[in-house]
C-alpha cells in the first residue's frame, strides 16, 4: 500500500522536527563536526577540533600514545589482541584470515563469548596470503577467498577460532538476528566466470555461532537479492529484513524484504526459503510537499523527514542487469556508501558514510533513522567534508555503529587519514575512545587502516573492534561509565 501525502503529513506532525532521537541512540544529532546549519560546507559546521576537556565529564579524557604503536586509549583503559592475521592460528592450524570486518558477539556455553568475524577478501584465493581456509563441508565456492570465522573467548582468557563459512567473497558487514545467528553479506556482484569465481556471488549467508553442523553445505539466501551487500537487520516484530547496498554508478539502494505469508523466522529457516520467496523492494522517498527525492544527499538539514514508499525489484537475482540499474532515475531514491545499520527504538539506524562527486551534494557522513510504523526516514546527523583528515580531532566517515550500554553510540571510523573509534552522547557530544596507531604506510606518507566490527560483549564489559588491515581483533576494557547527556 502506498503511503499517501496525507499519511505523511500526519506522521510528520507526530514526529515533529525529528532532531531529538529516542532512547540511548540520540547521540549523533549535534555532534561537534555535525552540521548545525542548512549548508554542507565545512565553514557551516564545526571543525571537529573541539577539546574533550570542555565536555564537563563527557568521555574518558585524551587518548594516550601506545608504546606498542597499536592502539591509543584514555588513561585507565587497556586492550588485548584477540586474533591477528598471520600470527594467531585457527584450531585447524592455519593462520587467522586477514581483512577483519563486520563482527557480532553472542553468549556462548559455559560462560564463553562467541564472536562471528567477517573477512572482506575479494577475488581469487591466490591474491591473499591468508584467505579463509576451505574447511570441508563449509565451502560455498572453492575459488573464493572470503568467509567468516567464529572466535571463542573463554572466561580464563584463552581464545579458540574456527571457520564458520568459507568460499564466499568480500564479506563486509552483516547483522545479527533475533534468534541468535549472524547474517554475512557479500559486497560484490561477481558472477561465475568473473574474477576466477565458479559460482555467482553477491548474496547473504547465515552463520550459526553455536551449532557448527548448521553451517554445513552453505546456501545463499537468494530471496534477499544479489547485489553489493553491506548491512542487514531483521525487524523482530514484523519479520521484515532491511538491507543496505554499497555501490556507485548509479548510487546504491536501501532494500526491504517482506516474508511470505505464514513464514516464521528461526534458526535454519532462511535456508528453507525459495529463491523468489517474499517480496524484495527498494525505497523511494518524497518530502512533505510530495516531491520525489532522487538522492539522500539532497538533505542538508538535520531533522529532515522523508516519507518512504517501497518499489518492487523486477529481477532480484540480477541475471542480466544489476538490481540498482533496473530502475529509472525517477523510480527510486539512491545514496552513496550505504553501510552500517543497527536495529533499535522500533526502527533501524542507517549510515551513509560519505558522498562525493557521484552524489548531488557532498558530505562526510550521515545517519538516518527509518521508522517502519510511520514509514518515515529522518536525518539524525550530517557531517561536513573534513578539510584536513590528516589532523587528529575531527571524525568523519562513520561506518559500523553500535548502541552503547553506557548511553549513546559507538562508531567505527572509515574515513581518510587518522582513524578512530568514537562515542557520541544522547545530546550529541562526541568523544574519542581509541585511535589506530599502526602505520601501514611510510614515515613520510603514513596510512592507517579503518576500524570495523565495533560491538560490545553481551555483558557490556568489553568493547570489541577490528583494525581491518592486516586484520586484528581487539578487546578493550576499562572504567566504562554512564555518559552524561
Amino acid at each position: 500500500m502506498s503511503l499517501t501525502r496525507r499519511d505523511f503529513a500526519r506522521n510528520s506532525a507526530i514526529t515533529g522536527a525529528g532532531v531529538a532521537l529516542a532512547g540511548s541512540v540520540g547521540a549523533l544529532a549535534t555532534a561537534p563536526n555535525a552540521l548545525a546549519s542548512t549548508e554542507t560546507s565545512p565553514e557551516a559546521g564545526s571543525t571537529g577540533t573541539e577539546s574533550t576537556a570542555g565536555h564537563h565529564g563527557v568521555g574518558y579524557g585524551p587518548l594516550l600514545p601506545d608504546p606498542e604503536g597499536l592502539l591509543a586509549l584514555p588513561a585507565g583503559f587497556k586492550y588485548r589482541v584477540i586474533t591477528y592475521s598471520g600470527k594467531t592460528k585457527l584450531e585447524s592450524g592455519e593462520f587467522t584470515p586477514s581483512n577483519h570486518d563486520g563482527t557480532a558477539t553472542f553468549d556462548g556455553p559455559r560462560g564463553t563469548t562467541l564472536l562471528v568475524n567477517n573477512h572482506e577478501l575479494k577475488g581469487p584465493r591466490a591474491n591473499w596470503p591468508h584467505p579463509v581456509p576451505l574447511t570441508e563441508g563449509l565451502v560455498y565456492d572453492p575459488a573464493a577467498s572470503g568467509g567468516c570465522t567464529v572466535v571463542e573467548v573463554r572466561p580464563d582468557g584463552r581464545v579458540a577460532e574456527w571457520v564458520g563459512i568459507a568460499g564466499t567473497s568480500t564479506n563486509c558487514a552483516g547483522g545479527t538476528t533475533p534468534w541468535g545467528t549472524w547474517l554475512t553479506g557479500e559486497e560484490t556482484e561477481d558472477k561465475a566466470g568473473q574474477n576466477g569465481m565458479t559460482k555467482d556471488h553477491g548474496y547473504i549467508f547465515e552463520v550459526d555461532p553455536e551449532d557448527r553442523r548448521a553451517n554445513r553445505a552453505p546456501k545463499p539466501v537468494k530471496a534477499f537479492g544479489r547485489y553489493a551487500h553491506e548491512a542487514v537487520v531483521i525487524d523482530p516484530k514484523r519479520g521484515h529484513a532491511y538491507l543496505t547496498e554499497d555501490a556507485s554508478g548509479p548510487n546504491g539502494l536501501l532494500f526491504r524484504w517482506t516474508p511470505p505469508a505464514g513464514f516464521r523466522h528461526g534458526r535454519g529457516k532462511l535456508r528453507t526459503l525459495a529463491d523468489d520467496a517474499g517480496v524484495l523492494q527498494a525505497f523511494k522517498c518524497f518530502d512533505s510537499g510530495g516531491k520525489f527525492v532522487d538522492d539522500l544527499s539532497r538533505a542538508t538539514k538535520i531533522g529532515t523527514v522523508y516519507g518512504v514508499d517501497w518499489i518492487d525489484v523486477p529481477d532480484r537475482d540480477a541475471k542480466t542487469v544489476a538490481v540498482r540499474k533496473q530502475f529509472t532515475d525517477g523510480q527510486v531514491t539512491r545514496a552513496r556508501k550505504l553501510e552500517g545499520m543497527w536495529w533499535g527504538d522500533g526502527g533501524t539506524y542507517i549510515v551513509s558514510s560519505f558522498a562525493r562527486d557521484e552524489s548531488p551534494v557532498q558530505h562526510d557522513g550521515a545517519v538516518w533513522f527509518y521508522d517502519p510504523k510511520r514509514r518515515t526516514l529522518t536525518l539524525k546527523v550530517l557531517l561536513g567534508v573534513n578539510p584536513d583528515p590528516s589532523k587528529d580531532g575531527a571524525f568523519d566517515g562513520p561506518d559500523n555503529i553500535t548502541v552503547s550500554p553506557y548511553g549513546g553510540l559507538v562508531i567505527a571510523e572509515d574515513g581518510e587519514g587518522i582513524q578512530h573509534l568514537f562515542g557520541a552522547t544522547d545530546s550529541g557530544r562526541t568523544y574519542p575512545i581509541a585511535r589506530n596507531e599502526l602505520n601501514i604506510g611510510t614515515a613520510k606518507e603514513p596510512e592507517y587502516s579503518e576500524f570495523t566490527g565495533v560491538t560490545f560483549s553481551p555483558d557490556g564489559r568489553t568493547l570489541y573492534a577490528n583494525i581491518q588491515t592486516p586484520g586484528i581483533m581487539l578487546a578493550i576494557t576499562g572504567p566504562w561509565k554512564r555518559q552524561q547527556r
